[in-house]
């Protein structure tokens, strides 16, 4: 039985490995190269979705609070996925050159990933339905640029969800008293 579990292991190790290697091919193209270096430079530490849940709650005073609260989901999320990366260690992909720098050695889970789906599920409540869109583009931008495993990426995507759906009744309770 160990032997099909180590199989099985490698062989999604594998998968991760071929997907991340068969997206990465597209940073070839220089369109495709600047679209996911820019995605990554203004994804760094949740800021583009912090920026966003800060505008909307600058533009939507009727819904102020629920706008402030899932900027604070969004950036709880990207915290909580900072540690997980502290503790599994995971090394980046070495099989594939970077058309980034990044700021740390760990990838998993990717926390843009995490910041970018939390914002999705937060602010696509909100009726920000541009989100989730670039929220995804965020997603396969990590690949392209060659710094997380699509295991990563799934894993950032499914806790930067998750943080948000389980906060997602603190957001609309406090609707009322804004």
């Amino acid at each position: 039985m160990d032997h099909l579990d180590d199989m099985d292991h490698r062989s999604l190790r594998g998968l991760d490995r071929r997907i991340l290697s068969a997206l990465h091919v597209r940073g070839r193209d220089p369109r495709v190269a600047v679209a996911a270096r820019a995605l990554s430079r203004v994804g760094e530490h949740g800021a583009l979705w912090l920026a966003a849940g800060l505008a909307g709650a600058a533009v939507d005073g009727a819904r102020r609070g629920a706008w402030l609260r899932g900027t604070a989901l969004t950036a709880g999320a990207h915290l909580v996925s900072m540690g997980v990366k502290r503790v599994v260690r995971r090394p980046r992909p070495a099989h594939v050159e970077p058309l980034v720098r990044t700021f740390g050695r760990h990838s998993f889970p990717s926390s843009h990933a995490t910041s970018a789906a939390a914002a999705a599920v937060a602010f696509g409540a909100l009726g920000a339905y541009a989100i989730p869109p670039l929220a995804a583009a965020m997603c396969v931008s990590r690949l392209v640029v060659g710094v997380h495993y699509p295991s990563d990426v799934a894993a950032g995507a499914v806790l930067g969800a998750l943080t948000a759906c389980l906060g997602a009744s603190w957001m609309r309770r406090g609707h009322a008293d804004d």
